[in-house]
This record gives structure tokens, C-alpha cells and sequence, in this order.
């Protein structure tokens, strides 16, 4: 039987002399201080693995696979599909029905997730990540701060559109905390996750993903994820803007059907523990020719914003690399997408700008690769008002390319928007679920700064 409700009737507080207030914003600290914790720990826990796994011989992972052998490659990633298999078969046995993806259960469950196997297909995506996979690194602290703000919501009797809000921020906050982005973390909390940008949860989302920043920044160093060169704006790159911003919306719904396509043919029974090892082996094959297939794509993405990838090699990782995503998510090895989207955008940027400088030079192909990231990450989460601040918050720069950010992001966002309905925190559910998650979000009451 469901606990008793506060007296806030279930809405958002929007002030601390609103009904309920003291415990919603308890709720909101704990969640930042969990997740802030949680963040750090999963960080330095992937830190380890990685170093245990590919022996440190580089200063990140893709330095590091570069200087390893080939049999390396195809024993850590081997290794890491056993270890994913075994996981899962665990996590079957010890916990009860399916997991539930976190968009799905903000909309469709009130924000109720499984705490054990959510929480243990965090900790399995961590160690699939350091030891090579080509998944997001941020998929684990995101499931950590849902369930933890899932727990304080029980915890405090808190209503079921308050505990939907708290879900969302705890996700918001565990991609502030593992990236070091309190306000690109708040606002995908409430852009993506929480699906509207209402006045009365952007408070609540700022101060989990704040707090949580701050907690993590105690073990983790604050410094910008990539660092980039300050670049020159300039008609050609305005005009390459528009020109392109089609292909990086194609891209996306391209993009993001393959993410529903690979999740809908998931392994299942006995699979679960083939599929990985075979994925993930195949993976450390190709690897030992293109290394830079490994990982999140964090060290790609910064190569190709310095403008260090040939042409060629471009080429073949805009290939390889989104395979090797969709690969995985077609084992069952789970991992978050927000990195590997960012990374196949920037791999297209580069590919347009080497095409664009043919016919027009002079801007950097790592100015280009930047903004086709940014536009593919919009267009795929449908979220350009955080993507773009979250750019700005992952870089540390914003004027030299605020402007053409903004125009890319919104145009792409627009387009994909119009043909592909779902994004890639949503490609698992149903037609049925988005038209129901649609009909409940124009049905929402706006109250917004209402005191309630």
C-alpha cells in the first residue's frame, strides 16, 4: 500500500511557504548530495577500470589502446562482454520483472524504478565503459541520481508529480555531476527528461544538479571536458549553417531509429550472456585497426575539435563508430548515448566541413565539428536549449560560437522534430506510450510561479 501523501495536495512548491514545502526541498538536497557522491564514486570507479584494463600506457583510454597489442584488445573486450552476459543473468535472477528506463518511468510509472537492477546495470555500464565499450559513461550516474531521488520521494510521502519531477532532476543532476555542467544538467532535467520547460521546476532542477556539481567537485578536478581554441566567426560558417543543418537533422532521425531498432531486438534468455562477448569481441577486432572506436568517445571528440582526425580516418569512424554504438545497444550492453551522440555529430561536422572548405576555405574543420555536434545532439534529444548550454558548459567558451550553436541546434531540432517524434532517451517506448506521453503533457496545468 502507497504511503500518505504530504499536505502539498501533490503539486510543486514553488516557494518555502508553500504546503509541504520543507519536505520537497529536503528531498531536493539529499538527491544533490547522493547524487554528487554517487557521480564521483562511478567516475573514480571507471578511472580504476580503465587503468586495471588497458595498464595505463596512454594518457586516456585512446592513447592507452593505441600502445596495447592485439591480443589486449580482443581480451579486454571479450572479458568485458563475460562480464556484461554474467551481470545481467545475475540481475535477472535477483530482481524480480524488467527494468524500466528512466523516461519511461517518469511518465508511465511515477517515477517508481527498480532499485537494485537499475542500480546494477549502472555499476555493470561502468565497467563496460573502462574497459572499452562504446557507450556513455554518463548512463550510470544518471540511473544512480533517479533512484536515489526515487527512494527520498518515498522517504518523505512525497505525491507522485512531485516524485516525477524529483526523478527527473535526480537524473539532470547525475549528468551535472558526471561532467562537471550544474546548469546543462538542470536543463536537461526538465527539457529532456521531464519534457517541458514549466517556471516551477526549474528551481528544484538548479539546485539538485548544483548541489550534486559541488559534492562531485570534492574528488572530481573542475575543469572543462573539452578544451578548444577560440574560434573566429564568419560568414561562410553562417551560411554552412544553414546549408547543412538538413543532414545533421536526417542524421539524427537516422540516428535515433537505429537506437529504437538495436533496443527492440535486444537478446533474450540465454543471449543475454552470448550477445555481449560476441558484440564487444568483434569490437576488440576492429579496435586493433581503429582504436579510437573505444570508449565513449570523449577523446575522439576532442581530437576532432582540434581539428586531429584526417579526412579518411573521419570517414570510416563516421561509420564505425555509430556501429559500434548500435552494436552494443543490440547486445544488451547497457551505457548511457549522450557522449557517443555527441561524438557521431562531430565526426559528421568534420566530414561536412572538409567538403564545405573545398569550395570555401579558411574556417578550422574543428570549428565544423563542433557545431555538428551540437546539432546532432539537439536534434537527437530533443533538447537544443540544453545541448547548447550544455556545449558551452563542457567547452568553457560560449562567444565564438554561441551564435552559430544556437541556429544549428534549432534548425536540425526543428526538422528531426517534424519527421521522428522520439529522441534517444525515449526510442523504447511504444507509438502508443508517445501519443499517451504527449496527451499527458498538454494536459499538464502550467502554474507557472503560481504560490501554491
Amino acid at each position: 500500500m502507497p504511503k500518505p501523501v504530504s499536505k502539498s495536495n501533490g503539486q510543486i512548491p514553488t516557494s518555502l511557504a508553500s504546503p509541504g514545502a520543507v519536505r520537497f526541498w529536503l528531498a531536493i538536497c539529499l538527491i544533490g548530495v547522493s547524487t554528487g557522491l554517487a557521480a564521483a564514486a562511478l567516475t573514480l570507479l571507471l578511472q580504476v577500470i580503465q587503468r586495471a584494463a588497458w595498464h595505463e600506457s596512454g594518457t586516456n583510454i585512446l592513447e592507452s589502446a593505441r600502445q596495447a597489442s592485439a591480443l589486449r584488445h580482443i581480451v579486454v573486450l571479450v572479458a568485458a562482454g563475460i562480464l556484461v552476459g554474467l551481470g545481467q543473468v545475475l540481475l535477472k535472477q535477483l530482481s524480480s520483472g524488467n527494468g524500466i528506463d528512466t523516461t519511461e518511468a517518469i511518465w508511465f510509472h511515477a517515477g517508481r524504478m527498480p532499485v537494485l537492477r537499475t542500480l546494477g546495470s549502472a555499476l555493470l555500464s561502468i565497467f563496460a565503459v573502462g574497459m572499452g565499450a562504446s557507450m556513455g559513461r554518463e548512463g550510470a550516474p544518471k540511473q544512480a541520481g533517479a533512484v536515489f531521488a526515487n527512494l527520498c520521494a518515498d522517504a518523505e510521502t512525497l505525491s507522485d508529480e512531485q516524485r516525477r519531477l524529483l526523478v527527473a532532476c535526480g537524473a539532470g543532476a547525475g549528468m551535472a555531476a558526471a561532467y562537471g555542467v550544474p546548469l546543462g544538467g538542470a536543463l536537461f532535467a526538465i527539457e529532456v527528461m521531464r519534457g517541458k520547460l514549466a517556471l516551477r521546476f526549474v528551481l528544484p532542477a538548479l539546485f539538485a544538479s548544483l548541489i550534486a556539481t559541488g559534492v562531485s567537485w570534492l574528488a572530481l578536478p573542475d575543469a572543462p571536458t573539452y578544451v578548444i581554441p577560440s574560434f573566429t566567426l564568419s560568414a561562410s560558417v553562417i551560411l554552412w549553417v544553414i546549408v547543412v543543418a538538413p543532414i545533421f537533422a536526417f542524421g539524427a532521425i537516422l540516428y535515433v531509429r537505429l537506437v529504437r531498432w538495436a533496443d527492440q531486438h535486444k537478446p533474450r534468455g540465454w543471449q543475454r550472456f552470448i550477445a555481449p562477448a560476441v558484440a564487444l569481441g568483434l569490437a576488440g577486432v576492429v579496435s586493433v585497426w581503429f582504436p579510437e572506436i573505444l570508449g565513449n568517445g570523449k577523446d575522439l571528440s576532442q581530437l576532432l575539435f582540434t581539428d586531429q582526425v584526417g579526412l579518411r580516418l573521419g570517414l570510416a569512424l563516421l561509420f564505425l563508430k555509430p556501429l559500434a554504438t548500435i552494436t552494443c545497444i543490440r547486445s544488451g550492453v547497457p551505457g548511457g548515448l549522450f557522449t557517443p551522440s555527441l561524438t557521431f555529430g562531430a565526426l559528421l561536422g568534420a566530414a561536412l566541413g572538409h567538403a564545405w572548405s573545398a569550395f570555401w576555405p579558411g574556417t578550422p574543420i574543428g570549428f565544423f565539428a563542433l557545431l555538428g555536434a551540437g546539432a546532432v545532439l539537439a536534434a537527437t534529444t530533443q533538447g537544443p536549449v540544453s545541448s547548447v548550454v550544455l556545449l558551452m558548459e563542457l567547452t568553457g567558451r560560449d562567444r565564438s560560437f554561441i551564435l552559430p550553436l544556437i541556429l544549428v541546434a534549432g534548425i536540425s531540432t526543428l526538422i528531426s522534430r517534424s519527421i521522428e517524434h522520439r529522441s534517444i532517451y525515449d526510442a523504447r517506448l511504444s507509438d502508443e506510450q508517445i501519443a499517451l506521453r504527449q496527451k499527458l503533457r498538454d494536459e499538464e496545468p502550467n502554474q507557472i510561479g503560481v504560490p501554491q
